[in-house]
């Protein structure tokens, strides 16, 4: 990190003190870029992986990794940069409720749904690693389906991002790092999406019988809804 941005780190940590914040309060005007507007969006190292479902059964299986903990990434907030770090296991009483609700879509879309927690379709979880995304028996029929695996296969796309809620949370002594220790994913999503913030991921696709060529990918994100 240059100078410069220490400097604007720096800067905008004294105003937040300065400023009322105190360390229990959740970040203003939350985005991953300096100018208003911009989403609020997180880097990771993660995989992504597609593979026939079973012998004969024409469905396809999914597994990716859709936000990683305890890894800092640069955020903005109402008085300039600062790091955030999503905690170890901060997804747990959200992933615990017994009505859950986190489809898997297409670019944030809520209308490209290729699976769902709550009819079985879906599964999510939490590992070192981060948020698993697992979804067992993708129908190639779906024309969701039929659009993304292809580009999945051949690494053209390869990235993925979560919404959602922080619930809890609190900042560093000196107000330049944000740690997410609650977040609430119900209603939500998990998201297979095109680009994201920086080149950190990698991943990989495979069929049943063939581990096709790794995939070096370039970044998956994490994308949380608007919170009060």
């Amino acid at each position: 990190m240059d100078e410069a941005m220490l400097a604007r780190r720096a800067e905008a940590a004294k105003a937040r003190a300065q400023g009322g914040v105190t360390r229990g309060d959740r970040p203003r005007q939350r985005r991953c870029a300096p100018n208003e507007g911009s989403r609020a969006a997180m880097s990771a190292r993660a995989r992504i992986e597609l593979r026939a479902a079973g012998e004969d059964s024409g469905l396809l299986h999914f597994h990716g990794v859709a936000s990683a903990y305890e890894q800092a990434y640069e955020m903005y907030d109402f008085w300039g940069p600062y790091t955030e770090v999503v905690s170890a296991g901060a997804g747990a009483v959200s992933l615990a409720r017994a009505d859950l609700d986190v489809p898997l879509v297409l670019a944030h879309d809520s209308l490209r749904r290729i699976a769902r927690t709550t009819n079985g379709t879906l599964v999510l979880s939490e590992s070192d690693d981060g948020l698993e995304v697992d979804a067992p028996s993708l129908d190639p029929g779906d024309a969701d389906v039929a659009y993304i695996a292809p580009k999945l296969r051949a690494g053209l796309v390869d990235e993925m991002s979560f919404m959602f809620r922080i619930v809890r949370g609190h900042w560093s002594p000196d107000y330049s790092e944000y740690r997410i220790d609650e977040y609430d994913i119900h209603r939500g999503d998990v998201a297979i999406v095109g680009f994201g913030a920086n080149p950190f991921t990698s991943g990989d696709l495979r069929s049943q019988a063939v581990t096709l060529e790794r995939i070096r990918s370039r970044v998956v994100t994490s994308k949380y809804l608007t919170h009060v």
